[in-house]
């Protein structure tokens, strides 16, 4: 997860609740691409247009991945294990 200082977090909380309300109140069918537009708005946003900056928004989305699912999808695999047995 992105271990900013917790001092740093507020001045993001507003605008980030109300974003994941926008997309969480979207039929199911429809959540994925807004988060897609969304993330993807932001990376053009933040990162100018050259392979460095490419490179480096690339980076951030797999270390995205790779720490979501470790904090999330590692744990919840680990507890359905536990609740219905190993393959």
């Amino acid at each position: 997860m992105p271990y900013i200082k917790p001092e740093d977090r507020p001045k993001y909380e507003k605008n980030l609740k109300e974003l994941i309300e926008m997309i969480k109140a979207q039929p199911v069918d429809k959540m994925d691409g807004e988060v897609n537009y969304c993330v993807t708005r932001l990376l053009k946003g933040v990162y100018p247009p050259k392979y460095f900056n490419y490179n480096r928004a690339i980076g951030v989305l797999e270390c995205i991945k790779l720490e979501f699912y470790r904090r999330m999808v590692g744990p919840y695999e680990d507890t359905k294990i536990k609740e219905s047995g190993d393959v």
